[in-house]
């Protein structure tokens, strides 16, 4: 049956923390300084259903905190901030119980906490703390931003168990066959994932029965293929079937408290070459903290004199520690005084997911300090010229911002034309980030932001712009009327549509060339390339973002710097082989791909294919295959009259399904059959089938039928009922004739063929299915009460609770034929829907490291060293960021080019006309003195000097706005044509720049 609403909310983040996400309701979490990195914390956790969230903050909201604390409104100003964020976050998520405290955090206080989170927090405060909780057991956490550089720091106490270090699901095995021996050796379908000493359990293995019930196992890595385990050789011959899974066992890890661990920091790495930076950033933040205790105050923005005297001090803490980086403290010092909201959403996203980690102990929590900087910024061209004036407050809300890259750059972003495409978790969080930031909000600005989505319930815990009162209506305008609250000068407009071919009469060449940059939050590789390809066209910065679990990537485009981008795909769905789902499934991932054959064949294709004969007269004309006809006939000789029709129309199904369909295949091929004398066919690959029995107790039983007749209701609207008491006694009456096996049916053993053999037509009955069918046809025609269309196909929804119950169910009962482990709702939704695990702490810091980026293109940077390609992975708690791959080039007659080279030239002629092909062809011998031998435009040939005389002269003649088939090249204004010059081989690989003719 359907999950519960919240696992309907939280089902994206469940698939990423498991079973230890139970614990989050009843957690207790402070979090201390509600500036902007303890705004990200709080909020990642509120979203996140944390059970009781309390902030913390002594001090009020001023104009400066919005550059980078989103929770804020202009009323909340001189409020205290904890309160005044209490306020916002309550609405995110009322499971929540949010509290606001703005006294001492004694230790009577503290005691009441699972995790304590301090930001913005004196040394003195921290050390303070971290030893009470050190002491006590609660799990402490530091995380700090100033200006491009952050600091966190966990201490999760001496003992501290992770029951589930790994992330995804546990490493499995098909396997094919277990020897019997001592060593036993398991023949698997790869072994790649495994290692020595792994230990592994089995599941649903056949005739070696004893496995399944063994306790966990060591392993030994033979091969590729193979794996050695304990003694088998008592037990019972393997027949066929089995998973092997590796079992993941519980660690502890073990941290020592901050008093100890600032002298000697541990410090994570992504990359070992960067230990002499962070190492740097360690004695920079403490010596910062030695200049506020003497100065009362943060360095002042770009001031010489503050920046040496920090350095000063962290020389005389760091020496202990290794060389000092002298350049990077007296950068990090000089903009210490700023306030960035991207910097303060990654570190604050990091900070979260280590909060989640100490709750549901899933995951190993960071070893113990981890640094952040993007220090890069400061190298662009001007940056290190900006002046303490340049920097100096303006008593505005962006003077956090204005402390690192001046008063003139704001005003730079104020005229950006910004295009954001997609309005889900990354898109709400670049959203937010541009808010703070003040893109688009002057004059001239724009932020175009497009969607053609609706807000539901499973978007709520990670997309922080939306709200219950949300959930059907368009995401782009809900989040447009956000982005306003949050900044009312933002120029926003929500567009409801998807950037694809379909669209391109919207979003022409000329309309993406006036951007200054598209930030792409898409779902999909597809919709991905596709923006890729056209901001590559047009030469449009873009900035490509994505994440799955705890991993996300943030990819630059820079025209004329970077190589085009070529997102990364990983399949998450198999292609099954056609006899594996039909007659020969071994895992559960095959039941459930199977299931979701079944909903498309019965609920959605059968109602189309009778609305098309309903609507097109021709319907019959069309020379369909029999088998079409003959499903149109059995939809409208199905037709149910009332609910009860719907629920004997199910458990007919079930029985076709679950019973008489396996009778058959065993009928074929006996328990005993053999392939050739002594060989078993029902082994190794092939699981042996039993047919099942239905009771209208058994609750799996009975799911299946409310869920289909249910379905089937909905497609011939007919009410349905929900009244499982009512639908039993349905059933109970339903008597159903013994199932006779046909003879001399066959079952493909291997991969469907190309084209089903060829079954003799009997044409008098194809001739009578004909008429019966128009007489049908007229009948319903005439009928008042027939609806049109007549039928509802429906398509597969993996939030809709009913799909899922139908292909849970169905899933399960053909995984009981198989003796297949079966799966739960919410496993059997993920799988069956291909659903990406998300979590708002990765799109956070996503989207954080996006904005980074922004920082650059607004800039102007034409220097690729200061760019970032970023990689993160949460659960590890790592950060990789480096240089992306320079502009690819290539040699083309006689002289190198660029990946972003290409012609252009005017496709309207002195006479105001639209060019001939002729005029192109002489265009590129005058211009380059190419012999063009061959012209085209994507598959039409324009030109081809070996076809006759005649047709030669047609083409042309023809002008440019004639030749195109496809109306669709043409509605992008500027048609791309490519071309084969003399001396070359239309086969080869070489080609040049492609030729961009601008139409009218």
């Amino acid at each position: 049956m359907a999950g519960t609403e919240e696992e309907a909310r939280y089902s994206r983040q469940l698939y990423v923390l498991g079973g230890g996400a139970r614990r989050l309701p009843g957690s207790a979490v402070l979090v201390s300084g509600l500036r902007g990195t303890g705004a990200q914390v709080a909020t990642a956790l509120v979203l996140a259903g944390t059970g009781r969230v309390v902030l913390h903050d002594c001090d009020a909201a001023c104009t400066a905190d919005r550059t980078h604390q989103f929770l804020l409104g202009e009323s909340d100003l001189g409020q205290n901030r904890a309160k005044a964020s209490q306020r916002a976050l309550a609405e995110l998520n009322p499971s929540v119980v949010v509290e606001a405290h703005s006294g001492k955090l004694s230790e009577a206080f503290l005691a009441s906490f699972q995790v304590v989170v301090l930001t913005e927090s004196p040394l003195e405060e921290q050390l303070r703390v971290g030893d009470f909780c050190h002491a006590q057991g609660i799990c402490f956490i530091v995380a700090d931003t100033k200006g491009l550089a952050g600091q966190l720091f966990c201490d999760f106490g001496e003992h501290f168990a992770v029951d589930d270090p790994a992330e995804g699901d546990p490493v499995s095995a098909v396997v094919q066959h277990i020897s019997q021996g001592n060593p036993g050796v398991v023949t698997c379908m790869g072994t790649e994932n495994f290692q020595d000493g792994d230990l592994v359990t089995f599941s649903d293995v056949q005739g070696m029965t004893e496995l399944n019930s063994q306790e966990p196992v060591p392993v030994h890595v033979l091969d590729t293929s193979r794996l050695e385990i304990s003694d088998t050789s008592s037990f019972s011959p393997y027949r066929c079937g089995g998973l092997v899974s590796r079992v993941q066992e519980p660690e502890e890890c073990s941290h020592e408290p901050l008093c100890q661990a600032l002298e000697k920091p541990k410090i994570q790495l992504a990359n070992p070459e960067d230990l002499s930076r962070t190492r740097s950033l360690h004695a920079a933040f403490r010596a910062l903290h030695a200049f506020r205790r003497e100065r009362g105050c943060l360095p002042r923005p770009r001031a010489a004199a503050d920046a040496e005297r920090v350095l000063e001090l962290a020389r005389s803490l760091g020496a202990q520690q290794g060389p000092l980086d002298e350049d990077i403290v007296r950068a990090f010092a000089s903009v210490s005084a700023g306030d960035l909201c991207p910097v303060a959403a990654v570190v604050g996203a990091l900070a979260a997911q280590e909060v989640l980690k100490a709750i549901t102990r899933k995951f190993q929590p960071l070893n113990q300090w981890l640094y952040f900087d993007a220090l890069e910024c400061l190298a662009l061209p001007g940056a290190a010229e900006l002046t303490e004036m340049d920097c100096a407050p303006r008593g505005s809300r962006y003077d956090g911002q204005i402390a690192v890259f001046g008063a003139n750059f704001q005003e730079k972003l104020g005229h950006q034309k910004y295009l954001v495409v997609g309005a889900g978790a990354i898109g709400c969080e670049l959203l937010k980030n541009f808010a703070m930031m003040g893109l688009a909000a002057g004059p001239d600005g724009e932020l175009i932001i497009t969607d053609m989505d609706t807000v539901a319930l499973s978007n709520l815990h990670r997309q922080l712009l939306y709200r219950s009162a949300d959930i059907s209506e368009p995401k782009s305008v809900v989040a447009a009327a956000a982005v306003q609250r949050m900044n009312p000068d933002v120029r926003v407009t929500p567009h409801q549509n998807q950037v694809g071919p379909a669209t391109e009469m919207l979003y022409r060449d000329n309309f993406f060339r006036h951007l200054d940059g598209v930030a792409s939050a898409l779902d999909t590789i597809e919709a991905r390339t596709y923006l890729e390809r056209r901001c590559l066209r047009c030469h449009t910065p873009l900035l490509d973002s994505g994440t799955e679990g705890t991993r996300g990537n943030v990819l630059a485009m820079v025209p004329s710097l970077t190589d085009p981008l070529r997102p990364a795909s990983t399949p998450r769905d198999g292609t099954f082989p056609l006899c594996t789902l039909r007659h020969f499934p071994r895992t559960i991932q095959h039941t459930l791909q199977w299931a979701r054959d079944e909903f498309e064949g019965l609920f959605q294709l059968p109602a189309e294919q009778v609305n098309q004969f309903m609507e097109d007269q021709d319907f019959l004309k069309q020379q369909l295959p029999r088998k079409v006809l003959e499903q149109v006939w059995d939809s409208l000789r199905e037709r149910p009259r009332d609910w009860q029709d719907c629920v004997r129309w199910a458990r007919r199904r079930w029985q076709s399904c679950y019973h008489d369909a396996i009778t058959q295949l065993l009928h074929i091929y006996p328990p005993e059959h053999e392939t050739s004398p002594g060989v078993a066919f029902w082994a190794g690959d092939r699981s042996c089938p039993h047919p099942l029995t239905f009771d209208p107790d058994n609750d799996t039983h009975l799911d299946y039928v409310l869920a289909a007749a249910h379905l089937f209701a909905q497609v011939h609207r007919v009410p349905p009922c929900r009244d499982r008491a009512a639908i039993q006694a349905i059933l109970h009456g339903v008597l159903l004739p013994p199932f006779a096996p046909q003879e001399g049916l066959q079952i493909p053993l291997t991969e469907e063929p190309a084209e089903e053999a060829q079954v003799s037509t009997d044409h008098r009955q194809l001739t009578q299915l004909t008429q019966d069918l128009v007489q049908r046809r007229q009948e319903l025609v005439g009928d008042e009460e027939a609806q049109s269309p007549l039928m509802e196909p429906i398509h597969f929804e993996k939030d809709n609770d009913v799909h899922i119950d139908f292909i849970t169910a169905a899933s399960n009962l053909r995984a009981e034929n198989y003796g297949i482990s079966p799966a739960n709702w919410l496993t059997s939704k993920r799988i069956a829907g291909r659903i990406v695990p998300a979590i708002i702490t990765t799109t956070a810091a996503v989207a954080g490291l996006a904005c980074l980026e922004v920082y650059k293109l607004v800039w102007g940077c034409q220097d690729l060293s200061c760019y970032r390609n970023s990689n993160i992975s949460l659960s590890a708690c790592l950060l990789l960021r480096v240089q992306p791959p320079s502009a690819s080039t290539y040699w083309y007659r006689g002289r190198e080019w660029s990946c972003w080279d290409r012609l252009e030239m005017q496709g309207v002629g002195a006479d105001g006309q639209v060019v001939t092909v002729q005029e192109v062809l002489d265009w590129l011998q005058r211009t380059h003195s190419w012999t063009v031998t061959m012209l085209l435009c994507g598959d039409d040939i324009l030109y081809d000097s070996k076809a006759d005389a005649e047709k030669r002269a047609q083409d042309q003649a023809r002008r440019l706005s004639e030749i195109s088939r496809d109306a669709k090249k043409l509605q992008q204004q500027d048609l791309e044509l490519l071309y084969i010059c003399e001396g070359e081989d239309a086969e080869a690989e070489d080609t040049g720049p492609p030729l961009l003719c601008s139409l009218p």
